[in-house]
């Protein structure tokens, strides 16, 4: 047991430096390895217990079989001096021994382990953010709560079912934020599933009490009192239940009072008013967004599409390319996405991955008002930097960009590299610095962010679409691939069309990078045009 906790030692500090789990999805592949080494300490201890209790029944075994002769003449047995010895050492002695193994601890190895461990275990916020995601990916892919339980997603290759307490949590979780909409969709699954016979250690009482309130604060008055009503079937002394009963009853009839004294049309629309659904959004291009990461985007005119190409590119009789030139796929006409196939090895990506676990941490943004680096809940993912000098596989992949988009690099940030978590996302934004941001870069002093080149260092089984939703496209995720557009015109100004969004990861484990050239050293590889929007 002790080199369990030897390689816990090791492989755990690790997960310490590193909060928030929910938020990479290579890093939780190490609470995999955690979990499997917990998992064997626990099976030592099993066998210790297993060995402790074959020692104890063959001790009662022998005991049995002694005592059932001796009963059966006691003066007769003692009288034997060697007996009498035996029993003097028995009771003085190896009883005492005996007890001495009934109460050794077989536990101490496992409850050691589990300690080191529990310190570098994932928190209530990674149960929350996990459970979060979840709610997430069911309204972007639109899937319906029994698709979930049952593990019905696409490209799965290891099918996992939700169980009633599984449901029921994932309920609470939204109760708690006060999203009643998913409240009632979660207790509801937990409540057909314990109709349908699971068994499980929460009860319909407590399912319908979640599932009544919930009902009820989306204006559903009728289906709250019925679903009261069916709790205190169950269960007819629940206190909060009787108390919920009277007052929806004195509402409804308070209701149908005012009813009475209001015209039809006025009564229409107080039940218009009441309509349920998804709490009312903050980002005014949700809608279109999420069909674009479900692939139900714009579909580009057949007059547009015959303009887009695919070719070979030597980045302007680059030496490095003449020979073996990139192949390149316009992915959109405005703004312009040029997609670069086979542009990384498999090897320079494991290579770059390996640089980056190590220092990954929670993704952040820039906040536009005090300029500071924060968390936000729409960024879902965890990323690290990478420097040209550290590596030659990083020096070369900046130059390879260089070569190949034929802007300078040596002002640009470092290599970006990012993984997604659960359900990891990063809603629609800009990478450039509006007007209103004068003071985005100034800390560089190499300008605006001219141009994205992003990175597909891994193949997604579902979702983790880029996406561009003021003009309706969908990128897809290849690895081995790479996208490049310019975020400013020739002029300078931004280019609003190129807003975009890395949709949440449905099912797979995404791992781009990126690299955002700054306008400074461009000057004469881009010059600028007279008309704003050129």
């Amino acid at each position: 047991m002790i080199w369990c906790i030897l390689i816990l030692g090791i492989l755990l500090p690790q997960s310490l430096a590193h909060p928030g789990f929910f938020t990479s999805i290579g890093q939780m592949t190490d609470l995999i390895h955690t979990e499997k080494d917990l998992v064997t300490s626990l099976k030592d201890y099993i066998k210790a217990e297993e060995d402790k209790l074959e020692q104890i029944k063959k001790w009662a075994e022998k005991l049995d079989r002694l005592t059932s002769t001796a009963t059966k003449d006691p003066e007769g047995f003692v009288g034997h001096p060697v007996n009498a010895f035996k029993l003097m050492k028995r009771l003085n002695t190896e009883w005492s021994e005996l007890e001495n193994l009934v109460l050794k601890d077989m536990s101490d190895g496992f409850i050691s382990n589990l300690t080191i461990q529990r310190q570098y275990f994932p928190n209530d916020e990674d149960q929350v953010g996990a459970a979060k995601a979840l709610l997430r990916l069911q309204d972007t892919y639109n899937l319906d709560t029994d698709t979930i339980s049952k593990g019905n997603l696409p490209g799965v290759k290891h099918k996992s079912f939700l169980t009633v307490e599984d449901c029921f949590e994932l309920g609470k979780v939204a109760y708690t934020e006060a999203d009643y909409y998913h409240t009632e969709l979660w207790m509801e699954q937990a409540l057909r599933q314990l109709d349908e016979g699971e068994v499980s250690t929460i009860d319909k009482v407590s399912v319908l009490d979640y599932l009544s309130y919930a009902v009820y604060q989306q204006g559903d008055l009728d289906k709250a009192l019925l679903l009261t009503k069916k709790l205190l079937e169950l269960d007819p002394e629940h206190q909060r239940a009787n108390g919920n009963l009277k007052y929806f009853e004195y509402i409804m009839a308070k209701e149908k009072d005012v009813n009475k004294s209001t015209s039809d049309d006025q009564s229409d629309q107080k039940t218009t008013l009441k309509k349920k659904g998804a709490a009312v959004d903050y980002l005014p291009e949700r809608q279109k967004y999420e069909m674009l990461c479900r692939g139900e985007g714009i579909k580009m005119t057949p007059r547009r599409q015959k303009k887009l190409f695919c070719r070979y590119h030597d980045g302007n009789r680059n030496p490095k390319f003449i020979l073996a030139p990139a192949k390149q796929e316009d992915e959109w006409d405005k703004p312009r996405i040029i997609r670069f196939h086979d542009i990384i090895s498999d090897a320079e990506i494991e290579i770059v991955k390996d640089l980056a676990k190590p220092r990954l941490r929670r993704a952040t943004i820039s906040n536009p008002i005090t300029g500071d680096l924060e968390t936000v809940h729409y960024r879902i993912s965890k990323s690290a930097w990478l420097s040209g000098y550290e590596n030659p596989v990083v020096s070369r992949i900046n130059m390879r960009i260089q070569d190949l988009t034929g802007l300078d690099v040596s002002t640009a940030e470092e290599l970006q590299v990012a993984n997604y978590g659960v359900g990891g996302q990063y809603e629609p934004h800009f990478d450039f610095a509006r007007k209103d941001e004068p003071d985005a870069f100034k800390e560089l002093g190499t300008g605006n962010r001219i141009a994205t080149w992003l990175f597909y260092m891994s193949d997604v089984s579902a979702g983790g679409a880029t996406v561009f939703p003021e003009v309706g496209a969908s990128v897809w995720p290849k690895k081995g691939t790479a996208v490049f557009w310019y975020n400013l015109f020739a002029s300078g100004e931004g280019d609003y069309s190129t807003r975009h969004a890395a949709c949440p990861v449905l099912v797979g484990n995404k791992w781009v990078s990126n690299k955002w050239l700054h306008e400074r050293g461009q000057e004469f590889r881009r010059p600028c045009t007279l008309s704003e929007l050129e």
